[in-house]
């Protein structure tokens, strides 16, 4: 039967399926829909994991105040002396944010870190560090 033959083009119609063609042109544009997409990906994670690491920073702030006011100025500032390290200190504040996570590694993102003035009274803002040990203002 030749490939011309009415039987051979009636069953040719019947195949169902891809070539192997339209597969790698599927694969390709799908790569660089990747190829495009990841870069973006990755920034969003890295300013989302920022945002995070300050809205974490501040609810500390907010949660030293409620402290002082709590304990009291003199109670509040002997705990706060006698907890010399940040993992200690948020101890001490943990019970007055909503949510917390048990230690402070948990709760801040990774390669955020924060440092507490040693001064609890002079309620100056707590240092945020990013990434690389950079200071972050907010």
């Amino acid at each position: 039967m030749s490939l011309f033959h009415p039987a051979h083009r009636a069953w040719h119609r019947l195949q169902r399926g891809f070539s192997l063609v339209e597969m790698m042109a599927c694969v390709s544009i799908i790569g660089i829909i990747a190829f495009m997409a990841i870069p973006s990906i990755t920034r969003m994670r890295g300013e989302s994991e920022r945002n995070l690491a300050i809205t974490r920073a501040e609810a500390l702030n907010l949660a030293q105040a409620t402290f002082i006011q709590v304990k009291g100025r003199t109670e509040a500032s002997l705990l706060w002396s006698n907890s010399t390290t940040p993992a200690a200190r948020y101890l001490l504040l943990k019970d007055f944010i909503s949510f917390a996570e048990d230690n402070l590694t948990l709760y801040m993102p990774a390669d955020y870190t924060i440092k507490f003035d040693n001064a609890l009274t002079s309620m100056k803002k707590a240092e945020l560090l990013g990434p690389g040990n950079v200071k972050i203002e907010y």
